[in-house]
Parts: C-alpha cells; sequence; structure tokens
C-alpha cells in the first residue's frame, strides 16, 4: 500500500471544500450543505489520493468510476471537481442550481463533465454502481479475455458514496444483494452514517445494523468511525485510506465501508442537527464556521491561490503518471488484440455491424408470438454483436431474453443444472433475480459505458416497478432496452395482476422514451434493428399470445420498412379512405379483420400499423397527414386505456380500448367479452360516417 501523504495543504483544501458549500448554497437560497460539509475529508481523500481520473479526457478508458448515490449532497462532488480541475471552476460553484449552470441541484450526466450518472432519487445510485462494475468485467471478458482479473487495460474501480437515505430504498437492497451474487471485487461503497434524515433522526424509522445487514448479503465489511464512539470528533483520513486499500485488495466480493459522521462537523452550532440536511445554513453560522477554519468571516467563495494550485497539480501530476503507464498497456493490447481492437472501435462509434440485418431472417407467414419473434431475433444478433447482451427478472423462459447457446455472466460457483457460468466473451446472459428496479438501474449503468448493448426484461405489467428507471434513462439519454412481455389481457388465466392496461398509455408520457409494440415477427426484427440503431431508451412490448405473421411477399400486406417511420400503411384501402383503423401490437390483426368486413360493404378501409408512437410523431407534417388524411374517419384500436389517442388521430375519430381492469380467463374469450373485436371495431367506424 502507499502511505497516503496528508499535508497542511491538503487540510486547508478540505476546509475550502466545506466553506464553498456553505456559501454555494447561501447564495442560492437553497440546497443541501451538511453533507457536503461532513464529507469533504471523504470526497477529498477518493479524488485526490485514491482514485484514477485524467482532467484532460473524462471519458478515458482507464478511469475509475465515481458515483454520487447521496445525490442531494451535489456539492460533495461539485467541490472536489473545482480543486481537481475536473471541468468546473469557481465560478460555476457560485452558480449552484441556477439557470443554466454546471452544477444542478443534482449530478446530471451528459450535462457536467466527470459525472458518471444522474443520481437523486435514493438508492439508484447503488443500482448504476453495480452495473458500472458488472460492466467493467463484462468488457475485460469481452475485448480482453486473455488477461487475468486485475492486470487487463479494461479493469478499473467503482466508488459510490451513500447515506442513510439510500440504504432505506429498496432498490438499494435489490443492487446490493445482487453485487454479492457477482463476486463484484471492484466495487467500494463509502456508507456515510450519519443517522439524519429530513425528518431528523433516523432512529424514528430506521433501525437495523447495516454493516451487519451487508455481512450478510456476503460483502466485504468495515468500520471507520469518526464518533469514536460518540465520545470524540476525529476525522480519521488515514483509517479511512488504509480501509480502501484493503478494500480494494479483497478481489472476490464487493466492499462496504461505514463510515460514522456527524452532519454538518464542525459547523459551531448546527452540527448534527437535521436542519442543514437541506437548507442555507444562515450566515452568522457560515461566518462562524469560516472563523473557526480560520478562514475571513467576511469573503464568500474565497480560496486561497496556493491550495487549488496544490489541488490540481497533483490531480494532473497522478493522472500523468496513471495515464502514461495505461496509455503504453492500451497501445500494446491494440497491437495484440487487432480483432477486439476494431470491436472496440465499432461499438465506441455507434454503428451496427454491416450485417445486422441480414443476420435475421424473415419469418414465414404463420402465427407466432412477438416475444418468442424477439427471442430469436437476439439470438441472430448476437452471432454478428459480441458486444449485446442481456438477460431477466427470473423471466427469461417468459420473456425470451435467452441468446441461445450463450453461457451465463456470473462466478463459476453461482452455475446451476439449468445455467452454465462463463468467463469470457460468451458469458453473456445475465440473471437479475425477481429485482426489477435494480435490474433497471444496472442496465442504464452498462449502457453509460458505450462499450456494450445491455437489455434487461420483465412482464409488461412490472414495468411499474422499474418505472424510475425508464425515466432515468430517457433524462440522461441513455440507449437502454426494456424487454416487456405479457402485454395485455391476452395474457389470460393470470388474471388482472398481471394485465396491463394503462402501462402503454404511461410510458408514452415519458419524454424521450420510444415506447415500441410490434404488430407481427417481423415488425419485431424491424423494431429491434431500428432500437439498436437508434441509441435512444426504449421499451419494446411483446406479445404472449401468438398472432398472426403476416405474407408480406402476396402484396397484400406491405413489407416492414415503415416500422422505423412508427407508423405506416400495412394494408392499403381499395380506394381513397373513408376510414383509417389505426392499431399497435397485437390489436393490428383485429383491424386487419375489421378492414375485410368494411371492405366488403363497400367502405374503402386503410390499415395503418403504429408499432410506436414517438417515432412517428418525429416524421415531418406531410408524411403524417398523408398517412392519416383528414378527410377520413379514424379508429385506434389497441388493448389499453384509450388516453392520448384523440391528440393523435384529431376529432373525427373513436377508439377501440380498456377503461378497466382485466379478469381471470382465456385471453381470447376476455378480447370478446370486453369488446376488443372486429366487429366492435367496424361499429366504430360506422359510427364515425354517420
Amino acid at each position: 500500500m502507499t502511505e497516503l501523504v496528508w499535508t497542511e495543504l491538503d487540510k486547508r483544501a478540505v476546509d475550502t471544500a466545506r466553506v464553498l458549500a456553505a456559501d454555494a448554497v447561501q447564495k442560492v437560497g437553497n440546497g443541501h450543505p451538511g453533507t457536503a460539509i461532513s464529507l469533504a475529508p471523504v470526497a477529498y481523500l477518493l479524488y485526490q489520493k485514491v482514485m484514477n481520473v485524467d482532467p484532460s479526457d473524462d471519458r478515458w478508458l482507464g478511469r475509475d468510476i465515481f458515483v454520487l448515490s447521496a445525490g442531494h449532497s451535489s456539492l460533495t462532488q461539485y467541490t472536489q471537481l473545482y480543486l481537481g480541475g475536473l471541468g468546473l471552476e469557481l465560478t460555476d460553484i457560485e452558480a449552484l442550481r441556477t439557470w443554466g449552470s454546471k452544477t444542478p441541484g443534482h449530478p446530471e450526466v451528459h450535462h457536467t463533465k466527470f459525472i458518471e450518472c444522474t443520481t437523486g432519487p435514493l438508492g439508484a445510485g447503488i443500482s448504476n454502481a453495480v452495473g458500472f462494475a458488472m460492466a467493467a468485467r463484462r468488457e475485460r471478458e469481452l475485448y480482453d479475455p486473455s488477461a487475468e482479473p486485475g492486470t487487463s487495460v479494461f479493469d478499473h474501480f467503482v466508488y459510490t458514496i451513500a447515506g442513510d437515505g439510500c440504504m432505506q430504498e429498496g432498490v438499494a437492497s435489490e443492487a446490493s444483494s445482487l453485487a454479492a451474487t457477482q463476486n463484484l471485487g471492484n466495487l467500494i461503497l463509502i456508507y456515510d452514517d450519519n443517522r439524519i434524515s429530513i425528518e431528523g433522526d433516523t432512529k424514528i424509522s430506521f433501525s437495523e445494523d447495516v454493516e451487519a445487514r451487508y455481512a450478510a448479503y456476503g460483502w466485504h465489511t468495515q468500520h471507520v468511525d469518526f464518533t469514536n464512539g460518540f465520545t470524540t470528533y476525529e476525522e480519521k483520513v488515514g483509517e479511512l485510506y488504509a480501509a480502501i486499500e484493503a478494500a480494494k485488495a479483497v478481489t472476490d466480493r464487493p466492499s462496504f465501508i461505514k463510515v460514522t459522521t456527524i452532519i454538518g462537523w464542525p459547523l459551531p452550532t448546527k452540527a448534527g442537527d437535521h436542519s442543514v440536511h437541506g437548507s442555507a445554513l444562515g450566515a452568522p453560522e457560515i461566518a462562524a464556521l469560516k472563523t473557526e477554519l480560520g478562514m475571513d468571516p467576511d469573503k464568500s467563495f474565497d480560496v486561497a491561490p496556493e491550495v487549488v494550485a496544490h489541488t490540481r497539480d497533483n490531480v494532473a501530476t497522478r493522472a500523468k503518471t496513471a495515464r502514461a503507464d495505461w496509455d503504453a498497456r492500451f497501445a500494446a493490447w491494440r497491437q495484440a488484440n487487432p480483432t477486439q481492437a476494431a470491436l472496440l472501435d465499432r461499438v465506441r462509434s455507434g454503428r451496427l455491424p454491416e450485417d445486422a440485418a441480414a443476420a435475421v431472417a424473415a419469418f414465414p407467414a404463420g402465427t407466432m408470438s412477438t416475444r418468442k419473434a424477439s427471442g430469436l431475433v437476439l439470438t441472430a444478433l448476437g452471432k454478428v454483436m459480441p458486444e449485446l447482451w442481456g438477460g431477466s427478472a427470473d423471466l427469461a423462459s417468459s420473456n425470451n431474453t435467452t441468446i441461445e447457446g450463450a453461457k451465463s455472466f456470473l462466478p463459476e460457483e453461482r452455475g446451476s443444472h439449468d445455467w452454465t457460468p462463463g468467463s469470457g466473451p460468451d458469458a453473456r446472459v445475465l440473471h437479475f433475480g425477481i429485482r426489477e428496479h435494480a435490474m433497471g438501474g444496472i442496465v442504464n449503468a452498462i449502457n453509460l459505458t458505450g462499450l456494450t448493448r445491455c437489455y434487461g426484461g420483465t412482464f409488461l405489467v412490472f414495468s411499474d416497478y422499474m418505472r424510475p428507471t425508464a425515466r432515468l434513462a430517457a433524462l440522461s439519454d441513455i440507449p437502454s432496452t426494456f424487454v416487456w412481455t405479457h402485454d395485455s389481457i391476452g395474457v389470460g388465466e393470470d388474471g388482472p395482476t398481471h394485465q396491463p392496461i394503462e402501462h402503454v398509455a404511461s410510458l408514452r408520457l415519458i419524454p424521450g422514451f420510444n415506447v415500441v409494440r410490434p404488430a407481427d415477427a417481423n415488425e419485431t426484427t424491424a423494431a429491434w434493428l431500428k432500437i439498436l440503431a437508434d441509441r435512444q431508451p426504449a421499451g419494446i412490448i411483446l406479445s404472449r399470445q401468438d398472432l398472426t405473421t403476416f405474407d408480406r411477399t402476396s402484396g397484400q400486406f406491405a413489407g416492414t420498412e415503415g416500422v422505423a417511420k412508427g407508423g405506416y400503411t400495412l394494408a392499403e384501402a381499395s380506394a381513397e379512405p373513408k376510414v383509417v383503423l389505426v392499431a399497435t401490437g397485437s390489436e393490428v390483426e383485429i383491424a386487419v379483420a375489421a378492414r375485410e368486413a368494411l371492405e366488403a360493404e363497400g367502405v374503402p378501409t386503410r390499415v395503418v400499423s403504429m408499432p410506436c408512437v414517438e417515432w412517428f410523431l418525429g416524421q415531418d407534417e406531410a408524411y403524417r397527414s398523408a398517412l392519416l388524411p383528414d378527410a377520413a374517419a379514424k379508429v385506434s384500436v389497441e388493448a389499453g386505456t384509450v388516453v392520448g389517442w384523440k391528440e393523435i388521430l384529431g376529432c373525427k375519430s373513436a377508439s377501440v380500448g380498456l377503461d378497466h381492469f382485466g379478469a381471470s380467463a382465456s385471453g381470447a374469450l376476455l378480447y370478446e367479452k370486453f369488446g376488443i373485436t372486429a366487429d366492435a371495431v367496424v361499429a366504430k367506424a360506422k359510427g364515425l360516417l354517420g
């Protein structure tokens, strides 16, 4: 272990971070100063003495990853980015939580350099950290499979700081449990045990022994007590540094370091009080803090030049040494592994392989569920996309998320008679367990690295359990794909608890999130290719029941080229259409049957398949108006709430859908009983025609 050097300038830099946090919140009038003040030495230790970061390259592949799960304490990270010369300047700290600043209220990826993921929803950062740690192992196994763990240019550590609020959220438990199962020795979690939340002392709602809980998960645990058993206060930076180094040496399981602190220490009168958690401290308290730290109480945002020169020089010097060593090893890796190097370059560029579309054979006319088609598409794409991997929340056989022939991404001892573990490029089947929320956060983090493409699956009705991660994927522009099967009352006998009604419509409300519901097997292929090429967050929604695979060779039905536009004419009217039937997913075949009936009565009727409303609305006005002409009567067909369709189809429209929960019976019977039938569609169309 390298000996820790902690000078007077280091101490002054930590104190500078404290007063900057206090000043920034005081200036804007709101924010979270307390944790940033008491955690300043912890964050400073990580950025200045432990982590590998390069101020000149925030996307350096060799960097260590830092996740501030306690995202409300954004100043804990912002002050260190400023001191380290990592993309922020003093003016950015002064602009905290203001319009257009690089320092929003919670850290946002793609907004501020050196922020790895968007945090703020408590506990979510822990799931992201687990995802980053899993990604690092997968990336080594994919791009450098012959390297021993810990020796590859793709190996790095993932550090996260979490608080009491994070530990209370269920997503943290889900993710932490899986991290132990995966033996993530590259993950180090520092828990700020300050026992304060918005309502005060956490003992009113949180009484467990968190360290014992993590030991029970299977984590390596340590405790550093700044309070000396609540007798005196001593920031034991040396002891914490030794604990981090000990954690780095544990390679077969993740590490948990509990650091017992007092929130807001060393504030003269408010340390330990819940008021410092989320409020400005007030000028008298800040002045007293500065006086106690030997700073001018009358100056704000006052940084000694020698302090920032010291911290920036230290980070730059450490980075120069680490980067030079890594660059040499990376060059040697590229020379020794030309195939993997070419793969890395393609994946980082965002391009699909040239033969991606050709890898998936067209499905013949017949019947097949779209979940089954999706599984076949993933297996076919997996043969030409080594970077593609994923799995399910214990529903692999139902979601059809398994790339056939691949091994499981598991430590050797975790294999079972059903699943064979692997430790190389073929280990690409993920087992998330029944942890939908954590699955979403893990998938998001994996995709944030940009070195692989990962998906995760569950039933559509359980998208409720992972909705926050779909929202964060959209907010953060992460190209995650969520595979949601069992898309409607077609689930049948499992009953209303498993039959989604409002889910499709509610997911469409998430800005920047593509909700994709293919109508048949070949639309499923086109949808996957579009999703993977777009690199945007998406949910692909698939049927449990068999659906008609339309014969696209006969001329009766169009090819799938229009899928990428979100909506297209599947079956054209015999003349200028008087009726346009717009359907999605498993209801498209109902619209096709209704068209036949209307055409038989002399009513020219067009069927529009609309697998993705978001893609359709992204087309120009000319295309949209030509597909849905104003003069035609329009009927939407979708086995769910009809909210939103009137805005798409206009005033001269009606909807066939479902505004109540389902029941336990066969799917076919439920469609009939609830009136989602061709006859009902015909009746709606005739009603509009008068």
